[in-house]
């Protein structure tokens, strides 16, 4: 979706979840400076991810979990549109 991202991500127990989100939204933006905005060095006091993320498990039916995400924008999309009828 246009405003977030769902990403499934198996960190094993030696790294912390704040160590891997951190390190994923911080070579993210950097990757997508340099690609999309021209910008070679100097990303101090740049922004460009929300500050927070939300963190939840998946237990053991991971198919389960992938499958709602793929499905998300569609479930979502269709709400909208039942509650703009309403």
């Amino acid at each position: 979706m246009a405003d977030h991202v769902h990403m499934p991500v198996s960190i094993p127990p030696k790294y912390s979840v704040a160590q891997v989100v951190g390190y994923i939204k911080g070579k993210s933006a950097i990757s997508i400076a340099r690609t999309f905005m021209g910008r070679k060095r100097s990303f101090v006091g740049q922004r460009f991810w929300a500050r927070g993320y939300l963190v939840s498990t998946a237990g053991r039916n991971e198919v389960a979990m992938r499958d709602y995400v793929r499905k998300q924008e569609v479930d979502d999309a269709r709400l909208d549109r039942q509650l703009n009828l309403m």
